[in-house]
């Protein structure tokens, strides 16, 4: 496989261990070809247990709550109206985000996309939207990286569903910085009027359901701002996919 580009050399190489049993991403044991990227055990150890969470941000709720929204987003909602998150962004399922993200195995991502599509049909009265989307990266962050791990969750998802994809819809249109690297209070400003829809498809949301996709929500500010823009073009609802939703503590 010399002389290939460096993001096809590592798709192949993930796609060829996905064909092929191999060993559990999170505990390293041995993992049967039906158990996909993580094993039985694990799954059952990590990812049993439905964690009640707000309807809207996805934040964990106390036992004994009231509301299915949490109090942050009953004082200042924000303008997505729900999120579906498969796990918290903590120990050990965080490492998952990690070797996606930056360790290339994108092998994980047919199986995020599998555990996102159980959370969402898990929904009480779920509604799936008109299109997916995925929330686009830079373009130097996505040479850097040589590939969107939002948009590979997306694909198998929209397939998973029945949704269409929409890959041309949104853009990002400038460079920012990591939201992870920033301070609370520098990230609204860093991620504020950072998207903005395709030229050509300006009417395509008015009065449609639109599903966001990405691996991780920390703060909620990057879905926030999608949002806000979609629904200023008239999107009826915005809805939030995610794999794993980041602590408040965190």
């Amino acid at each position: 496989m010399q002389g290939l580009p460096g993001a096809l050399l590592h798709h192949l190489k993930n796609s060829l261990s996905a064909l092929l049993p191999g060993s559990c991403a999170l505990c390293r044991q041995a993992a049967s070809i039906t158990d996909m990227a993580v094993c039985a055990a694990c799954r059952y150890a990590y990812f049993a247990r439905q964690q009640e969470r707000c309807l809207q941000c996805a934040l964990p709720l106390p036992a004994n709550a009231v509301s299915p929204r949490c109090g942050d987003c009953l004082r200042n909602p924000p303008a997505f109206d729900m999120t579906v998150a498969v796990c918290d962004y903590a120990a050990p399922q965080d490492q998952l985000v990690l070797a996606l993200k930056f360790g290339h195995e994108l092998a994980l991502a047919p199986w995020f996309a599998l555990m996102l599509r159980d959370s969402i049909l898990r929904r009480p009265a779920f509604e799936l939207p008109h299109y997916l989307c995925a929330v686009p990266l830079g373009t130097q962050r996505l040479a850097e990286r040589g590939f969107n791990q939002a948009l590979e969750i997306a694909r198998p998802l929209s397939r998973q569903l029945g949704v269409p994809l929409h890959t041309g819809l949104l853009h990002r249109s400038r460079e920012t910085a990591r939201q992870s690297s920033l301070p609370i209070d520098a990230r609204a400003r860093n991620i504020r009027q950072a998207f903005s829809l395709d030229e050509h498809e300006l009417h395509a949301v008015k009065d449609l359901h639109i599903g966001i996709i990405d691996d991780v929500m920390t703060t909620g500010m990057t879905m926030h701002e999608i949002a806000t823009m979609l629904k200023r073009y008239g999107a009826a609802k915005v809805s939030t996919y995610v794999f794993a939703r980041t602590p408040p503590h965190l």
